[in-house]
């Protein structure tokens, strides 16, 4: 395989005895644009590079000084030619969505994204993963040929949701994103509300309860979201799945099953709500 410009300079720098050191200069991470601009000194020779992560700005500002080196006559090394394709000209898939998205989590001192594999299925011939991606109260899913694949792809989905908010959503977003709901299980436990109060005396198990309902009031009353996601591959037995994510500290995430789609949101609801009542319990 061909070597990276970052690599090739590495090389000259050890035959010569000039490290290149690489300091960034700017760290601009817009949440439609990610930029990047990193400054490499090899010897007496400076260059600067830019790009949408911190890997393609130092690959380009490596680049910019083979170039420079190669130009001059009076240094002889070997430059393997051509170098490796400039990571802007290769297909989006083959750039590190993981990376950029931690980058902008850290940047906005969000919390790291999570990865979660909730689904695995497929003959052994043709595998294929499911990965819910959280940050924030937010969540998006992948699905691909390999684990690995699997997380790129809902990564890339979050990067894409942030790069069609316009800029003047920028600075409200942030403030939604970055502000913890707080609820949390010590909140829950000592609470007074009436909602969660009245699940503790609850059964859950009287017949027709509207369980989305009653997780919907008691969400309203502690402060936190409800997230559904339905699963496309059906259960063992034929049913349809569900998860249900609460936003609260931690996450909570709450499979449910059934016979349609609105029975596994139920499910869902009905198993997180039983959860809750563990929590709220506890001394």
């Amino acid at each position: 395989p061909g070597k990276t410009p970052i690599q090739v300079l590495h090389e000259y720098g050890m035959k010569t005895k000039n490290i290149p050191v690489y300091e960034c200069e700017r760290s601009d991470v817009q949440i439609h644009v990610p930029t990047f601009t990193f400054r490499v000194t090899v010897g007496d020779i400076t260059c600067t590079g830019e790009g949408t992560s911190k890997k393609l700005a130092k690959h380009r500002a490596a680049e910019a000084a083979i170039n420079i080196l190669k130009a001059n006559a009076s240094i002889c090394f070997a430059v393997p030619d051509p170098l490796m394709p400039d990571p802007s000209k290769q297909p989006k898939n083959q750039l590190n969505p993981i990376g950029s998205l931690q980058e902008l989590a850290i940047h906005h001192g969000w919390r790291l994204p999570e990865y979660t594999l909730s689904q695995e299925g497929g003959p052994a011939h043709k595998r294929e993963y499911t990965t819910i991606c959280r940050l924030e109260s937010f969540m998006e899913t992948g699905k691909g040929a390999s684990k690995k694949q699997a997380k790129r792809n809902a990564a890339e989905k979050f990067l894409a949701k942030f790069s069609n908010i316009s800029p003047e959503n920028h600075i409200s977003l942030t403030n939604v994103v970055g502000h913890s709901l707080g609820c949390t299980w010590h909140s829950l436990r000592n609470s007074p509300g009436e909602k969660i109060n009245l699940l503790k005396r609850s059964l859950l198990s009287i017949p027709n309860t509207d369980y989305i309902q009653l997780l919907s009031e008691i969400a309203k009353e502690q402060g936190f979201n409800i997230t559904y996601l339905d699963i496309d591959e059906l259960s063992a037995n034929g049913q349809y799945q569900c998860l249900a994510e609460l936003s609260t500290s931690p996450i909570t995430v709450c499979h449910g099953s059934g016979i349609s789609c609105g029975n596994a949101q139920s499910d869902a609801a009905h198993n997180a709500l039983q959860y809750l009542k563990i929590i709220a319990e506890r001394k």
